[in-house]
């Protein structure tokens, strides 16, 4: 397989360049699977757009699916981003792990979101019946619904990016399961 590299500010397009910037100053940093996408005249901007969509799935909830998601896809590279963002976001170490597993015992609302998540991902789209209902039992509503299929399309994206790419992950390493 080729070996893919991150491209540097030069080798993007001055579009991109512009993003890298407005993503160092936001970030501190050009995250490498963000630099992967700018191999792409349109996808960086795109993924952006997509990412930072307004969504009812924010905060803590988006981070569940998140982890989720990388959980069941076994990217490394987002595993670890969303391990550091769910630490920002104020989930513990252990809790971190207990939603990479697909629940989230110490949260009601948040353990039917994991649960709910891992189904569609697990099933690629198929949801048991069972869980949906159990999802909306735990207060979440039909925009919940849809911004969770959203907010698990997004994270897939990066996941298989990675995937394919395997560029250099350029966060801390997630504790293995």
């Amino acid at each position: 397989m080729k070996s893919f590299t991150v491209p540097t500010f030069a080798q993007v397009s001055p579009t991109n360049q512009a993003m890298f910037e407005n993503l160092k100053k936001g970030l501190g940093m050009v995250p490498n699977l963000y630099a992967t996408l700018a191999y792409s005249e349109n996808a960086l901007g795109s993924y952006l757009t997509l990412q930072n969509a307004k969504s009812s799935i924010n905060g803590k909830a988006r981070e569940v699916v998140n982890l989720v998601v990388s959980q069941v896809n076994s990217c490394e590279y987002c595993l670890a981003a969303h391990t550091v963002i769910g630490g920002m976001v104020g989930f513990t170490a252990a809790q971190l792990l207990e939603i990479r597993g697909g629940s989230a015992t110490f949260d009601t609302k948040l353990d039917a979101l994991a649960k709910l998540t891992k189904n569609i991902a697990v099933n690629r789209g198929h949801a048991d019946a069972a869980v949906v209902d159990a999802f909306f039992a735990a207060g979440w509503t039909n925009e919940n619904l849809v911004d969770t299929i959203v907010t698990i399309g997004d994270k897939t994206i990066t996941n298989y990016l990675h995937g394919v790419t395997k560029v250099p992950v350029d966060f801390p390493a997630a504790p293995k399961l």
